[in-house]
């Protein structure tokens, strides 16, 4: 009885540390629903594989071999944004490590690590220390106004035509003057 209560308070405790990560620190500044359900359920399947492979008392070669199956699932899926891919890369490996060290009854440095990698995340998503910029790719066809003696007016109207009032800077890219268009880049601040 006692081996299935702490079986069941390590899946409480990676679903709580899980829940804490994706509710709190990524869906407000992402609001992905759709992600927040592949962590969850990533998460979890996760802690379980995990616990069964070190009940059985496999290798961590397997361990190994399962993120490789992983890996190779992701390239059979639609791309993913980098930061995507970190918070679950962070779900997944917290999830083996409250697999692994609640079976091992190693308590308090898994919830010392959890405990550093949620400050971590939430210090690097609340920008402590850095600017984060974002960036869009627009198709720009006013092909007269990227001379370099427009740039107040190529920025004045894109801001405009964008609805982003805190343009910083902006990339021309490509131009195409058969189409009369150009890529152009925009950095924006949040």
């Amino acid at each position: 009885m006692n081996e299935i209560f702490l079986y069941l308070l390590g899946f409480l405790f990676n679903l709580a540390t899980t829940i804490l990560i994706t509710r709190f620190i990524y869906y407000p500044k992402n609001h992905n629903k759709n992600n927040i359900f592949t962590f969850i359920a990533f998460s979890t399947i996760i802690f379980f594989v995990v616990s069964i492979l070190t009940s059985i008392e496999l290798s961590v070669g397997v361990g190994f071999g399962l993120f490789a199956l992983f890996s190779i699932l992701r390239y059979r899926t639609d791309p993913m944004p980098i930061r995507d891919m970190t918070y679950l890369f962070i779900i997944l490996a917290l999830s083996v490590m409250s697999s692994i060290m609640f079976s091992e009854g190693l308590y308090t440095k898994l919830f010392v690590a959890n405990f550093c990698v949620i400050v971590i995340i939430y210090f690097l998503e609340k920008g402590f220390g850095f600017n984060y910029e974002q960036q869009r790719e627009i198709k720009y066809e006013k092909i007269d106004m990227i001379k370099p003696e427009n740039r107040d007016l190529l920025l004045k109207d894109l801001k405009e035509r964008t609805g982003i009032k805190n343009i910083i800077r902006f990339e021309i890219g490509e131009v195409d003057f058969l189409k009369d268009c150009a890529d152009i880049i925009i950095y924006f601040k949040e």
